[in-house]
Parts: C-alpha cells; structure tokens; sequence
C-alpha cells in the first residue's frame, strides 16, 4: 500500500477521532481550571482566583440546566412555558441556582421553582423542623409523596404555595394563583423527588 493510500484512510479516521473528543477537549471548565492552575504556579494569584470564580460559575450554569429535567410536564388540561435556568455566583445573597417553569389552565397559573446551593434552605428547614414556626407563618406541616411540606394556602383568593426541602439540598416552591388547593398540590407530587438524588 503506497502513502498517498495510507494518507487518504488516517486523515479521516484522524478527523473522527478529533470530532468525537472536541466536546471533551473544548470544554470551558477545564480549560478555566488550567488556566487557573498555570496562573497559581507563576505566582499570578489575582488571576488564578479570578478565574477559579469563574470556573465555578460555569459548573453552576451547567448544573443548572440539567435541573431543568426535575421540573415535571404539565398535569391534563394544562399548558407549561419552557423551562428557565438561573446560577447566581456566591457573591450575590451567597448564591446558588434556581429554574422555573409556568403552568397555565384558563385563569389559574402555577410555578414551580427549584433552588440548590443556596443559604435560604437552612431558614426553611429550621421551619420544617420546627411546627411552632411553620404555624406562625400561617402554614400548615403536610406530606407531600414523602416528603415534608409546608403549605399555605388562602380559600377566599384561591392562592397558595407549597415549599419542600429535599435531600437537605434542594429546596421546592411550588406557587399558585387562581387555582384549586387540589390542584396546587396535585403539581407539587407531580415532582419526581427521587431524581433529586442524581443531581
């Protein structure tokens, strides 16, 4: 076999290999890390910190689109908005991530918010774990597929909102307006909580 034969089968075989790792080696976060790393070993601290930052927030961003996949298709007779994602870096509120989605029937919209890595969810399970201060904030202990929830909910404005901590990491708002207790709650167990252990 002559070398212009050769050429012809490696170049291609080459370009798949290329083409099948580029996700591997185009990816931002490591390249950050090493950016970072390289910068730390030429004293380059300001730098190095700077872009560690940076790294992580990229983390946060990615985490934060594979939540989306926790947030449940809308019940029968329902319509939902695309999912949004949101990472905010610890410098803000001590950060974390937050996606969202809207369900809406007729006049009755319910969200639901899903937030991790954020200091907010120790103020909440204090009041889980506390009925005394759940009562005193007009809410009500209940159960939720297993799951311990604080509901609020007001008959006379049919508004209401079910908040659930989950796995002591993620923290689930699950808010209603012009809707059906029913309903409101219908949505919170639409949740799948045991996937919340693969995130």
């Amino acid at each position: 076999m002559n070398i212009k034969k050769i050429i012809k089968i490696i170049v291609p075989l080459l370009g798949f290999i290329v083409f099948s790792f580029t996700p591997l080696l185009a990816d931002d976060v490591l390249k950050t890390i090493d950016e970072a790393v390289n910068q730390y070993k030429k004293g380059d601290l300001a730098g190095a910190a700077s872009n560690l930052d940076y790294a992580s927030q990229l983390v946060r961003q990615k985490k934060s689109e594979v939540m989306k996949d926790l947030l449940p298709e809308p019940l029968a007779g329902w319509k939902a908005e695309a999912a949004s994602a949101q990472a905010i870096g610890t410098a803000v509120f001590g950060g974390g991530i937050t996606v969202s989605r809207q369900y809406t029937a007729k006049q009755s919209t319910v969200t639901i918010d899903i937030m991790s890595d954020s200091p907010v969810l120790q103020s909440l399970l204090m009041m889980i774990n506390n009925p005394m201060i759940a009562g005193a904030s007009g809410g009500k202990l209940e159960t939720v597929n297993g799951q311990r929830a604080i509901v609020q909910y007001d008959e006379s404005n049919r508004n209401g909102d079910v908040n659930i901590v989950v796995a002591n990491k993620f923290m689930v708002t699950v808010k209603g307006q012009k809707v059906a207790r029913e309903d409101l709650l219908a949505y919170a167990k639409a949740v799948d909580y045991t996937a919340f252990s693969k995130n």
